[in-house]
Formats: structure tokens, sequence, C-alpha cells
């Protein structure tokens, strides 16, 4: 944990929120400056997630085996971290990395709850996003399949090939280099695949857009449980061949976001594809991941494999 103090002037945990940070803005607006860095990871930073709904903390999956908890408003593993994600209410988190380890973590202690091993890497993980089912995890691997996983039981069923459970879909979607496919929770029959274009090695999924292909973000709808591509919402400008960038958005919806192999920071408007309305110089090596803060609507987190986090404003 990277922070002044582990409490506040209130005697209050670090884990809870500011009482006087309010949301700035229903509407997001793009960032223009870099205003903060956070380096502590001594090599590439793979993930950064806000914390729900407040983004008061963030945290950090690095490729030097760590994972970071840093205080924003404010300011393991022996081997690399992969990715990292929050539970609902921010309490615990997953962590998952190269040592073929999954471990679930308590937010406030730093302590490790308990730990998940098949003997397998896994590339991705994420909470079930009902909250009734929050003892629920998937994590794609990398035998091409997904495994769900319960934190109660310690239990683990295998699922079906890859990767992340989407929020607007109460199911289970997979990508490679051939096409996307869907299940619906705990009904391991894959709707029919969606033929796609030549993409780069499968690692990780966002819910909406789809990741990059080289050159090109490409979006998907589902319609009578079927994927159907979204022509023209397809975003272009940026390189991310031989990298799993990962691609975000604003959580007004208006602009998609991705990193790309030269370091860059990519936006586009979501009702205008066609067009990239702002770049970013970000980092020296890779710029893999983007997030935006969930309180603070003009605030964006990138993290690089030049082992930095910046905050651009």
């Amino acid at each position: 944990f990277h922070a002044k103090e582990e409490k506040d002037y209130q005697g209050r945990s670090w884990i809870l929120p500011p009482r006087d940070k309010k949301n700035e803005s229903d509407s997001c607006f793009l960032p223009k400056r870099w205003v903060h860095t956070w380096a502590g990871h001594t090599k590439g930073v793979n993930a950064v997630r806000f914390f729900p709904g407040t983004g008061h903390l963030l945290l950090s999956a690095g490729m030097d085996g760590k994972v970071k908890i840093w205080d924003v408003y404010g300011s393991g593993n022996n081997m690399g971290v992969r990715d990292v994600c929050f539970s609902n209410d921010g309490r615990r988190f997953l962590s998952t990395g190269y040592d073929k380890n999954i471990r679930l973590w308590d937010t406030e202690t730093g302590q490790c709850i308990k730990s998940f091993n098949t003997g397998k890497v896994y590339y991705c993980v994420k909470f079930h996003p009902s909250d009734d089912k929050q003892n629920v995890f998937m994590s794609g691997c990398q035998d091409k399949k997904i495994y769900q996983f319960d934190t109660d039981t310690g239990g683990t069923q295998t699922a079906w090939p890859y990767t992340r459970c989407g929020r607007a879909y109460d199911g289970i979607m997979q990508w490679n280099a051939e096409c996307v496919r869907g299940w619906v929770w705990h009904r391991p029959l894959a709707h029919p695949p969606t033929p796609r274009a030549s993409c780069t090695a499968f690692l990780n999924i966002p819910a909406t857009p789809t990741p990059p292909h080289p050159t090109q973000v490409l979006t998907y709808m589902v319609k009578d449980g079927r994927f159907k591509s979204m022509k023209n919402k397809t975003f272009k400008g940026h390189n991310t061949a031989g990298y799993a960038c990962q691609v975000g958005c604003s959580p007004d919806g208006k602009y998609v976001m991705s990193g790309d192999s030269e370091g860059r920071c990519f936006f586009w408007e979501w009702g205008a594809p066609q067009k990239i309305v702002r770049t970013i110089k970000a980092h020296d090596a890779v710029c893999i991941g983007a997030e935006w803060n969930p309180m603070e609507s003009s605030k964006v987190a990138t993290c690089g494999w030049d082992g930095l986090i910046k905050y651009w404003d």
C-alpha cells in the first residue's frame, strides 16, 4: 500500500473513500495534461483498476511480481502479475500471475485470504457481476479454457474456451484468432461462433468494445443470442501489433480509449468513430492499459511497460 498515512485525521481506515469527495460531473471530458506519476514497480505494469464507484484507490499489477495499491486523492508473487480485479464493494480483490496462482486478497489488510492453483497460468480474472454471486469468479487460462472458481468452497469447474464475463450480458465471452463465442452463465452451451478477422494473440478482453485488431478496435453487439459486428463502430489509427493492449470506455460511454505499442493513448468518440479526438504520448514503452476515474470525470490513469503509472487531467 502506497500512501502517506493509513488513517485519516478522523482515524478512519484508508480503505474508506473521502467524505468530501463528490462526483464532478455526469459528463466526461478528455484529459489534456500529465499531472502525476506513480513509480514503484521495477518492471512493466500490466493493468490498473480504480476502486469501484469512488476511484480513491488504484490497484496495479506489475511484471515485477507485485500488486500495489495507490492512494489516488492523497497524492506476493515472485513472478509477474498478469491481471487484477476488485469485488463489487472493493473490499476484496483478485490477482493472477505467471506463478500459476490466483490469489484472493483483503483490500484493507493486504492479507492473502485464499490461493487457487491448478498448475496452469491464468491470463485474466473477473468476479461475477452480480452482488449476490461475489463468491464466484472466472479466469481465462493458457489451455484455452475458462475456469469457474468458488471462493467459499475452493471448488473449480471447467467452463469453455476463453475469457471474461461481461456486465452487460450475464454470460461469458471468448475470442481468438478465428471467432467470438458466448455462453449463458451455468449453461455451458456455446452460442454459434461469429467469424472474426485476424487478430493478435488472445490474452485480454474487456466488456465492450472487443480487444484491438493490430490497427483497429472492433465492436460487437448481442442480438437474438448471436454476436453481430457493428461495422459502423470501428476505431482506427493506433498500432497494437504484438501486444494485448486493453480497451476502455469513459463512465458516460462517450469516449473509447486504447493504448498502443508506441506508448501512445488514443481517444475516440463513440458517436464519431472515424475521428481520433486526442492522442497522448503516455509512456516510453508500450502503453498496455488505461482506466477512467469513475469519480473525476476528466482524469485517466495509464500504465506501461516502462514501469510507470501516469495520471492525466
